[in-house]
């Protein structure tokens, strides 16, 4: 898709957030086909874009959402997922949390602990009814990607190891108020390499075998999300080698796969847009400094994430700079030693694959407001949230005066 990058700043003004919904479109059809003749839901990860007109055009081509809290699920439900293709995970939820989600009948909740499995249990007690659960098991699996996005090693925090999963699912069949219905595991996010994960998939298959030897009902084989996407130049897997090879792995399980793509999904929908205010020259360095920051697109300063930067319409002899914004830190960048030609005041820089994890973990810091995000879909545009106010920002807040 050609974009007119100026037309929407003119329009929309920046920093700007802007998403291809027919590139979200094709993603999940991707890989929807590539489960073909498997029974399977995909539920997008929320936590990754979690605006309304996303999961709903999502939830319009048949997805389900993957939640991470009681907000997230709320979102979901607000944008017209059904309520049986919702999954409540995450490693802290609070008995208000559990509460909601069971009364709000969806599909399984996904324990991390034995200690919360107890207090879904009392729950469910307390509320008369029966919780279906999955137990997230954490298979020990290096899988090959940045250590704060790595999730299924006995270093981190997530899950439980095989012998405590195997204790849940015997206490849990034996409840009146439980149901063991699912079985999940997630290695971590930005996955290049299928071999991790195909490891991973085989330790919990046999052990969802073993379970069911013991007469627990596993109707539901989660394999979690993780697929990488290209920021730079990264070898990524194929969906279809990744769903052949989840085909392979449980062929000896009449289970319905469950899978939660989030990053695979939207990343390279997206697009930061954001207007260079000035040139900086040091003894040693060149800034370019933008209106936006890292308020706004988190990554490179909390992960060191690549993002590919371009300047738009602008030629000339390119030289690297480093490309900051106006938040008081020196952590504030968007790019180190971007290959760039001469910046005026007003030339537009675009940020590519930020569709995922942009908007999603910006904050007001600085007390700055959070940006527009823009839609496009069909080869037209629209605002998908307005650009925030201060008045926004200071709503809820109130001004004890002596």
């Amino acid at each position: 898709m050609s974009l007119d990058f100026n037309a929407l700043a003119v329009k929309y003004d920046t920093p700007l957030y802007i998403y291809n919904f027919d590139y979200i479109s094709s993603q999940y059809e991707a890989l929807k086909v590539a489960f073909g003749g498997q029974k399977s839901l995909i539920n997008y990860a929320v936590k990754a874009n979690s605006n309304l007109s996303v999961i709903s055009h999502l939830a319009t081509q048949g997805a389900g959402a993957d939640c991470v809290s009681i907000g997230e699920v709320r979102r979901a439900l607000k944008a017209g997922v059904s309520r049986y293709k919702i999954i409540f995970s995450g490693v802290g939820k609070s008995d208000s949390e559990i509460k909601e989600a069971l009364e709000s009948d969806i599909l399984l909740i996904n324990l991390e602990s034995e200690a919360e499995m107890k207090r879904v249990e009392l729950i469910a007690i307390e509320l008369g009814i029966e919780a279906r659960i999955s137990v997230r098991v954490n298979p020990n699996i290096d899988p090959k990607t940045h250590p704060y996005i790595s999730t299924g090693l006995h270093d981190n925090k997530f899950g439980v190891e095989i012998d405590m999963a195997k204790r849940m699912y015997i206490y849990a069949k034996k409840s009146s108020n439980l149901n063991p219905v699912g079985i999940h595991f997630h290695i971590g996010s930005q996955l290049t390499q299928l071999e991790p994960i195909s490891e991973a998939c085989e330790i919990v298959a046999d052990l969802a075998k073993t379970l069911i030897a013991l007469g627990v009902e596993i109707k539901f084989f989660d394999v979690g999300g993780g697929l990488g996407v290209v920021y730079k130049d990264e070898s990524t897997i194929s969906v279809n080698d990744y769903a052949q090879m989840i085909k392979e792995k449980t062929k000896k399980l009449d289970v319905t796969i469950l899978c939660e793509p989030g990053r695979y999904m939207v990343a390279n929908s997206g697009y930061f847009l954001t207007k260079v205010l000035y040139e900086k020259q040091t003894d040693s360095k060149r800034f370019v400094i933008v209106d936006g920051a890292m308020n706004d697109l988190l990554r490179p300063s909390l992960y060191d994430a690549y993002h590919n930067i371009e300047a738009v319409g602008v030629d000339g002899e390119k030289s690297p700079a480093d490309v900051v914004g106006p938040v008081c830190e020196s952590g504030d960048f968007l790019g180190k030693d971007v290959e760039l030609p001469p910046l005026e005041h007003n030339d537009l820089l675009v940020v590519h694959s930020a569709g995922a994890y942009g908007f999603s973990m910006s904050s007001n810091y600085n007390t700055r407001n959070r940006v527009a995000e823009i839609a496009l879909m069909g080869g037209c545009d629209r605002i998908i949230r307005a650009r925030e106010s201060f008045e926004d920002q200071i709503r809820l807040e109130v001004a004890y005066l002596q």
